[in-house]
C-alpha cells in the first residue's frame, strides 16, 4: 500500500497562516489548519469561543525527493523562527486510504459574509441565488475554516470594494482575495507575491474560478508596484488588500504603502492581532492612510482605511 508523509506543527492564531503558506508549497492537495480543541461541526455554533491553538499539516509523497523536501521545510520554518516561535515538525507515515479520509474530514464549505461561499472542489454544492462561490483546491485559505484574517478581509471587500474597482491584492498567496475581489466586481486585479510558487497557485486557481481575464498575477512585491505608480500616478490603485504580519506591514509604511493608493481609495489590512492594531494604525496614519473602521474576529483585525 502507497504511504505519506504526515508534517505537523502545533502552534497559535499568530504563526498558523504563516506556518500554513509555508507548508503549502511542499504538500501534495494543500495543507490542513485543524482548530485544536473544536472539532469540525462546532465551528459556526456562536457559543464556541475563538480557538488559540491550530494544528498545521500537510502530506509529503515517499519518492526520491523526501529528504530534499522536509530538509527545505525545515529551512523554510527556521527562517519563520527568526519573527515567530516555531516548535519542530512532527512527522509520521500514513497509508494512502488513511491520508484520502484525512482530507475529506477537514474541508467543508464556508460562508463569509453575506453573499460569499468558499468551497473546497471535490464538494458538490448546488449554488443558491445571489452566492459568489470560490472554489479552490485545499491550501492555507482552507482547514476546518477559513483563517480569520482571510476571512475579514473578504468579508472587507464584499462591504466596502466600489463595483469597478481597480485593485491590488499585496502578498497574494493562494489567489483567494484576488479571485474574491474579481467575483465581487473589480475591474481589474494586479496579485503580486515574492514567492514564485505562489504566483503559480494563484494563476491556477484564478483560471479554476473563471477570473484568470481580470487577474494579473506577478511575482513582485512593494517596491515593484511602487514603481508602476511612479512611472504613472493614474495606475494608483482604487482598493488595496494586504493580509500580512503586522510587522511587515508597519515595515513598508515606512517604504511609502500609501503611495499604492488613489486618493479617496480604501486599503485593508490584516495578520493583526488585537495588541497590535493600534501600533500598525499608527503606522498607516504615518503614510497616509486613514483608518475608518476594525472588523475583529477573536484576537484578529482587519483595518479599514481611506487615502486622505
Amino acid at each position: 500500500m502507497s504511504q505519506w508523509l504526515e508534517v505537523a506543527l502545533s502552534v497559535d492564531g499568530e504563526a498558523a497562516e504563516a506556518v500554513a503558506e509555508v507548508l503549502s508549497r511542499y504538500g501534495v492537495q494543500g495543507v490542513a489548519v485543524e482548530h485544536e480543541g473544536i472539532p469540525p461541526d462546532k465551528l459556526d455554533e456562536d457559543e464556541i469561543p475563538p480557538a488559540r491553538r491550530f494544528t498545521v499539516r500537510a502530506y509529503l509523497p515517499f519518492d526520491g525527493r523526501l529528504d530534499e523536501t522536509k530538509a527545505q521545510i525545515e529551512r523554510a520554518l527556521g527562517y519563520l523562527n527568526m519573527m515567530l516561535p516555531m516548535p519542530q515538525p512532527v512527522y509520521r507515515p500514513v497509508d494512502e486510504a488513511d491520508w484520502a479520509e484525512a482530507w475529506k474530514v477537514h474541508y467543508h464549505p464556508v460562508r463569509i459574509g453575506t453573499r460569499l461561499i468558499i468551497r473546497p472542489l471535490w464538494v458538490d454544492r448546488p449554488l443558491e441565488a445571489g452566492e459568489v462561490e470560490i472554489a479552490l483546491d485545499p491550501g492555507m485559505a482552507f482547514g476546518t475554516g477559513t483563517h480569520p484574517t482571510t476571512q475579514l478581509c473578504l468579508e472587507a471587500l464584499e462591504a466596502t470594494m466600489p463595483d469597478g474597482a481597480r485593485v491590488l491584492d499585496l502578498g497574494c498567496g493562494s489567489g483567494i482575495l484576488a479571485i474574491g475581489a474579481a467575483k465581487l466586481g473589480a475591474a481589474s486585479v494586479l496579485a503580486l507575491d515574492i514567492d514564485p510558487l505562489a504566483v503559480t497557485v494563484s494563476l491556477e486557481n484564478s483560471a479554476q474560478n473563471s477570473v484568470a481575464d481580470t487577474i494579473t498575477v506577478r511575482e513582485g512585491s512593494l517596491a515593484s508596484a511602487l514603481q508602476t505608480v511612479d512611472a504613472d500616478p493614474a495606475a494608483r490603485f482604487d482598493f488595496v488588500v494586504c493580509n500580512i504580519l503586522a510587522r511587515i506591514i508597519i515595515q513598508m509604511c515606512g517604504e511609502r504603502l500609501g503611495d499604492l493608493v488613489r486618493p479617496g481609495g480604501i486599503a485593508v489590512f490584516s495578520g493583526i492581532i488585537v495588541d497590535q492594531a493600534d501600533d500598525v494604525e499608527a503606522a498607516l496614519r504615518a503614510t497616509g492612510l486613514t483608518p475608518t473602521g476594525r472588523r475583529i474576529m477573536g484576537d484578529w483585525v482587519a483595518i479599514e482605511t481611506v487615502k486622505s
